[in-house]
């Protein structure tokens, strides 16, 4: 199934089911239906298997009058109002390569467990405008990062069971003010500031079932589902980033594991893969002058569109915008000591 969180009447978020490019209301189906995902996802598999039984009468002619063209509706992120949102670090070809353009050598201890962070989950949005204040366009940057939908609540979940705890997935980009996040780590905390202005997952959930016919075997002396779907980004039409989610070292099999050591995860819990080799301009940018002295870097700017496409999951698109604002958080800085 696909499905996506839109706007109705202005102001009402909906839950709505995409069957061949009509998005149904389905509690204007069935009122006894959730009306929002995070109701739904609370209902775990009880609520997937309704919401099947209601796909498949829409398949067979059902309902037809009540649908509503995918690209008429306005989209949310799949879960506007996520229970949390991780980001991980999956991918072991853009952290090498990123240390690599740094002058540093590959750290060890990302192929003896993954790791992740807390980012805001109350500043997750889906496709249309990311706002942005002045110092976040010091070094704005895309990340091209899959993302998995947490439906069921569970605890110290052993890597083996962790993909039946998995209601779907979806695109994500974790926007980065790069400026903001490397002054703070250098304080050996964040990433905070540069991150929590904006994570954008959409355009829809989509449960696993559907894509069975792209699993592929994890890495060696790796475990869980994973799978052949291969991931673009462009801005403004130029393809600036191109890679594949089978090449995920971690699994979100394994991420869960360790998200769940020792406390709970709820259905509506967000865990983003991190960013895939090449899937961002700091990464882009680093590998550019290493290679050539005269690289010209590039960075987000106002009215950019950043669109991120996966197969099977779809097609985000955004566009960067400028909140009319001479804040500056950067320009509070007091002098060091």
């Amino acid at each position: 199934m696909k499905l996506v969180s839109f706007l109705k009447n202005a102001n009402q978020s909906r839950l709505g089911l995409l069957v061949n490019g009509m998005v149904y209301d389905v509690n204007q189906i069935d009122n006894q239906q959730p009306d929002n995902m995070l109701d739904l996802l609370k209902k775990e598999e009880k609520g997937m298997a309704d919401l099947r039984v209601l796909q498949e009468k829409i398949n067979t002619g059902s309902y037809q009058e009540m649908g509503v063209a995918f690209n008429e509706v306005c989209l949310l992120a799949p879960i506007p109002n996520p229970t949390s949102c991780r980001d991980g670090y999956a991918f072991r070809q853009h952290v090498a390569s990123a240390r690599r353009n740094r002058g540093v050598p590959m750290i060890p201890e990302f192929d003896q467990y993954p790791i992740m962070y807390f980012t805001n989950h109350n500043a997750v949005q889906g496709p249309g405008d990311v706002r942005c204040m002045p110092d976040h366009f010091d070094k704005l940057d895309f990340e091209l990062e899959v993302a998995a939908i947490i439906g069921k609540k569970g605890r110290n979940i052993k890597a083996s069971d962790a993909d039946k705890y998995i209601a779907g997935y979806t695109i994500m980009n974790d926007m980065s003010a790069r400026t903001l996040q490397m002054e703070e780590m250098l304080l050996n905390l964040g990433p905070a500031k540069g991150k929590d202005f904006s994570t954008v997952i959409g355009p829809y959930m989509i449960t696993p079932d559907e894509l069975e016919d792209f699993k592929i075997s994890a890495k060696e002396n790796h475990i869980g589902n994973n799978y052949n779907l291969a991931m673009k980004c462009l801005v403004n039409g130029i393809e600036v980033s191109s890679g594949n989610v089978g090449d995920m070292d971690w699994t979100f099999a394994e991420i869960i594991e360790r998200c769940a050591y020792g406390v709970d995860i709820f259905p509506g819990d967000v865990i983003g893969s991190g960013t895939v080799g090449t899937g961002c301009f700091l990464e882009l940018n680093g590998t550019g002058l290493l290679n050539d002295k005269n690289f010209m870097p590039q960075w987000l700017e106002a009215n950019d569109i950043v669109e991120m496409e996966i197969t099977g999951l779809g097609k985000l698109i955004n566009k960067i915008v400028a909140e009319p604002s001479d804040f500056s958080i950067l320009k509070l800085k007091k002098p060091t000591l």
